[in-house]
């Protein structure tokens, strides 16, 4: 008589986006995008932050092009503004700059990227996604991918 035994499989619990940065960032930041949009309902700030931040998080280790929802690129604008603390974030965890590319020239067809792929790899990458801030149907209009390449820039 052969015994089986069950292996408890575990997985990873998926972490915010705000853990890689302090508190006190964290509350600049949300503070700024708080001041410069009005308009939003008084959670959306952190959220946006924290989605931002899980969305730079995967850009350091992406392999394939990925891009912010509009709304979640109010995060990235935010924290580019902070030059010193965003270069340190980006050596600290990519590893290089993670430059801000625009597809705003009508010259140069734009590197699309479906949002409902973006969340997959932030997933995969270990963050946690806030569904209302990812519209799965659409398409991102800028990527981190410098000139439009599909792999990890080189480090």
């Amino acid at each position: 008589m052969s015994t089986l035994s069950t292996a408890t499989i575990t997985t990873p619990a998926l972490v915010g986006g705000r853990s890689l940065i302090s508190a006190g960032l964290f509350a600049r930041l949300t503070a700024r995008i708080a001041d410069e949009h009005p308009e939003l309902a008084t959670d959306m700030p952190a959220r946006i932050m924290d989605q931002a931040l899980a969305f730079l998080g995967t850009c350091a280790v992406a392999t394939r092009p990925v891009g912010p929802s509009e709304t979640v690129d109010i995060g990235w604008h935010t924290f580019v503004l902070y030059t010193a603390e965003y270069a340190e974030f980006c050596t600290r965890v990519a590893g290089r700059f993670i430059h801000h590319v625009p597809d705003d020239d009508p010259t140069v067809s734009p590197v699309q990227v479906k949002l409902a792929d973006v969340v997959a790899v932030i997933t995969a990458a270990g963050y946690r996604v806030d569904p209302g801030l990812w519209p799965l149907e659409a398409r991102s209009d800028c990527s981190q991918c410098h000139a439009g390449c599909h792999d990890t820039p080189v480090k």
